[in-house]
């Protein structure tokens, strides 16, 4: 067995892992890790779509929103059948621990209320869980799961198309659909800047990087998601806070991060800067929908009795 050191230089000169006995206990916990959020995030996005899924406006669109619900939760099985491999115990996962317990980014902690929320959700938050798995997909050195994102990536998009579409409809139809629109905008654009953690110089290792289980860092992955957000944005009209600098030649956000979020009026202060442990604590503390998501998903037990 390789030391950490060697392995990691191994993996960074393209060995790719295929078991745990190839994995030093450092690489199977960052592995262990990345892989939670990711099967957490997949499997609480299916509650926090459910209900505005059945208020879509049209039996085509209702049946595209609950195709990608079950793609959600397959995208969930196959992250958590993955951890299955390292030793977790996916009954656990789903079905033991508390709402507080669930590793999903802060998005999916929030009630969708709204079909213009919904479909926002899809253009934004299921961009930037394709930023981030396909750079996994890319770049990981773990072998199973860059074969299952294959998969999982081409579903991504059938979303993210799926949101577009609708987020053009409703910025085009009327100025009431258009303003309920930039509503969900409002409080969704932040999350999805903060959705890829803390910035490069906050973080005191990354050994996702350095066992290149990932491959590019938080800020490289942020300005990846702006450069496919703002295009976006951009064409429909929308006010978002950020801008392409070509001073710079990157993407800059119009105030100083992290700033305080209202979760019970889905409120952004911009004129309250706080620390990025404030915002690690209010990741922690979870969201006003956690319960409610997770009992939506743990309530779906059945005890057979033989």
């Amino acid at each position: 067995m390789p030391t950490e050191k060697q392995l990691k230089q191994q993996v960074q000169n393209g060995k790719m892992i295929e078991s745990t006995d190839e994995m030093t206990e450092g690489y199977e916990k960052a592995l262990k890790q990345i892989l939670t959020v990711s099967g957490d995030t997949e499997l609480m996005s299916a509650p926090a779509y459910y209900e505005q899924s059945l208020n879509a406006p049209s039996p085509n669109a209702r049946a595209s929103c609950i195709s990608v619900i079950q793609d959600e939760l397959g995208h969930g099985h196959i992250a958590y059948r993955l951890l299955e491999d390292l030793g977790e115990s996916r009954e656990e996962l789903i079905y033991g621990r508390e709402p507080h317990e669930f590793r999903n980014t802060y998005g999916f902690d929030q009630h969708i209320e709204n079909f213009a929320e919904l479909v926002t959700a899809h253009g934004l938050f299921d961009r930037a869980g394709i930023v981030l798995l396909g750079d996994i997909h890319e770049n990981t050195s773990y072998a199973p799961w860059k074969r299952a994102l294959t998969k999982v990536n081409k579903e991504e998009q059938f979303h993210l198309r799926h949101g577009e579409t609708w987020m053009r409809r409703l910025a085009n139809k009327n100025d009431k659909t258009r303003a309920k629109l930039q509503e969900a905008i409002d409080w969704m654009f932040p999350i999805g800047i903060e959705w890829f953690g803390l910035p490069d110089d906050k973080k005191k290792h990354d050994d996702q990087l350095e066992y290149r289980i990932k491959g590019k860092s938080n800020d490289e992955l942020r300005q990846d998601w702006l450069s496919r957000s703002l295009p976006l944005m951009n064409e429909l009209d929308l006010d978002v806070p950020a801008h392409y600098d070509e001073e710079r030649e990157e993407y800059v956000i119009e105030y100083d991060m992290p700033i305080a979020f209202d979760a019970a009026n889905k409120e952004w202060r911009y004129d309250e800067p706080i620390s990025w442990s404030d915002v690690m604590d209010r990741w922690r503390s979870r969201g006003p929908a956690n319960e409610k998501y997770v009992d939506l998903i743990q309530s779906g037990t059945v005890e057979v009795e033989v």
